[in-house]
């Protein structure tokens, strides 16, 4: 036991169940949460310019480690700017915490200075939310925050009235083993039938998603095994290398035709970690499907065999019991479709063409970017064109998936460069996400995080242009006036290059690369997708 502020009690038991990083804004309702934080030896604070971004690092952070992601701001407005960033953790089933200030005990009610009903507002879509009435509930409302986010993948949100924050408090810290259960389970029977369809099948499938990210390995060695060629979703894009013989890219809208081509044709798929978005389109077939959530299993359509279980045990128990065949005609076939598809992309990435497209951009950052980069993409066009012309080896992928919110690639860079301090971090975005959070770019100019944002500029919310033409509307609101990003770049701090022509492109990515320092490639981009 040990006398401290109610504060520095709440910032201590985020420390003991690992939390290193807290994002977010000082204020008049948060600063004893602040400074506690100030403080401690192990939690740094990392000051943004508005709050969404905040969030969404928060939950960026989460998807990328596993571990707790963590935002503070202040009551009122404060609170309402974290929304966005943590839908977008509750929808990616992120684990994250939010910590917000509110008003004085005494203040509650009658709708003083900055207070809004604050349990309310985050009801609709945390997993858990209270407010710390007293001192004496801190240590068991920040342990049941923190279990529920990490057990039930999701938002917990805790509000700290100011004068709580103040208060002297004798606590004991509770540490995180014991308190998480064990996630490794499996159900024998259910594998046991899941091999036998396995056996019997002529043509399996793998289907990968965002469920099975840390599984790539056991997935590699059970499609070898079988002889399956292995499809991801999007969001679990480069979780087996995509210049493996036996992988064939994303499923999806923005996926490969070989890859919805070998799915049709499957007499049985196995999908690990998948939730079955209707952007993937995941077709009703024999499936065996594994997820930790029950909830997945089935959800869309009835399922021969859904196994509950983390996937990596699952994998681990099939590869075991499978029997293994080879099939050299299927690598040879493989082969020969991912040949006609890399030939179609050499063939749309037309070095003439100015201003730059699409798929010569994609082309080029295959060329640069490290094999173990981890690349954060945001929402647009540019996700579009990542999505089907970029091949990723070894990199990892980070991006806003089930709310797919705009403004994304840059905090959600920032978070994995704090993470992963050593390795290469690039962010894809456009003109349109990019402008909406371009304050943290100051961000990472405060923290020395050198990371490269890559701008295709085209002056227009170009994906919102086509649906209107799609839709049969007229282009309207979508054209947008930019500054000189590279001129902001280098204002801000770091340094910029402005890319007019194909080849400029190259040069001015390898230079970004190699200024170990915040950078910005502004590339002037062709609007029209196709």
């Amino acid at each position: 036991m040990q006398e401290r502020t109610v504060s520095e009690v709440i910032v201590d038991q985020l420390a003991a169940w690992g939390v290193e990083y807290v994002f977010g804004l000082p204020g008049t309702t948060c600063l004893g949460v602040v400074d506690a934080i100030r403080k401690h030896p192990r939690v740094r604070f990392i000051k943004v310019r508005h709050e969404e971004a905040a969030a969404l690092m928060a939950s960026a952070y989460a998807k990328l480690t596993g571990n707790v992601g963590v935002c503070l701001t202040i009551a009122g407005p404060g609170a309402t700017n974290l929304i966005t960033g943590l839908y977008d953790a509750k929808m990616d089933r992120a684990p994250v915490v939010a910590l917000t200030g509110q008003v004085k005990l005494q203040y509650i009610g009658p709708g003083s200075f900055q207070e809004i009903d604050q349990d309310v507002l985050f009801n609709s879509f945390c997993t858990f939310n209270k407010t710390i009435n007293s001192k004496e509930q801190t240590i068991e409302l920040v342990t049941l925050a923190l279990k529920h986010a990490v057990v039930e993948r999701g938002v917990s949100h805790l509000a700290i009235p100011n004068d709580v924050q103040k208060e002297v408090l004798d606590a004991r810290i509770e540490p995180l083993k014991g308190r998480i259960p064990e996630f490794r389970i499996l159900n024998t029977d259910l594998v046991e039938r899941a091999v036998r369809l396995i056996n019997e099948a002529e043509r399996p499938v793998i289907i990968a998603g965002w469920g099975a990210r840390a599984q790539g390995e056991k997935l590699l060695k059970l499609a070898d095994r079988i002889s399956a060629p292995i499809i991801t979703t999007y969001r679990a894009k480069g979780i087996v290398p995509e210049d493996h013989e036996l992988a064939l890219g994303v499923l999806g809208d923005v996926g490969t035709p070989m890859a919805r081509t070998y799915v049709n044709a499957s007499d049985l798929l196995l999908v690990f970690g998948s939730s079955f978005s209707a952007k993937t389109n995941i077709p009703r077939k024999t499936i065996i499907q594994v997820d930790i959530d029950p909830m997945n299993l089935g959800k869309s359509f009835p399922i021969e065999v859904p196994i509950l279980g983390e996937c990596g045990v699952v994998l681990a128990e099939l590869v075991e019991r499978v029997q293994e065949r080879a099939n050299p005609q299927l690598v040879e076939d493989v082969k020969e479709e991912k040949e006609r598809w890399y030939a179609q992309l050499e063939k749309e990435a037309d070095v003439r063409s100015s201003p730059l497209r699409g798929p010569f951009i994609m082309k080029v950052l295959r060329e640069v970017i490290d094999p173990t980069a981890i690349i954060s993409v945001d929402v647009g066009d540019n996700s579009f064109w990542f999505g089907r012309n970029f091949v990723m080896t070894r990199q990892t992928l980070l991006m806003s998936g089930y709310l797919a919110t705009m403004g994304f690639g840059l905090p959600g860079a920032l978070a994995a460069k704090l993470a992963a301090p050593d390795k290469q971090v690039v962010c894809i975005t456009g003109d349109g996400g990019f402008a909406q959070v371009m304050g943290e770019f100051l961000t990472a100019v405060e923290n020395k995080l050198a990371i490269i944002v890559v701008i295709l500029n085209n002056n227009e919310l170009a994906m919102i242009s086509m649906e209107q033409k799609v839709e049969g509307y007229p282009k309207f609101a979508t054209e947008l006036k930019n500054p000189n990003y590279a001129d902001y770049a280098t204002s801000c701090g770091g340094v910029g290059f402005h890319v007019t022509e194909p080849n400029e492109l190259k040069a001015a990515l390898e230079a970004a690369l190699a200024a170990k320092k915040p950078a910005i490639v502004d590339i002037e981009t062709d609007p029209k997708r196709f």
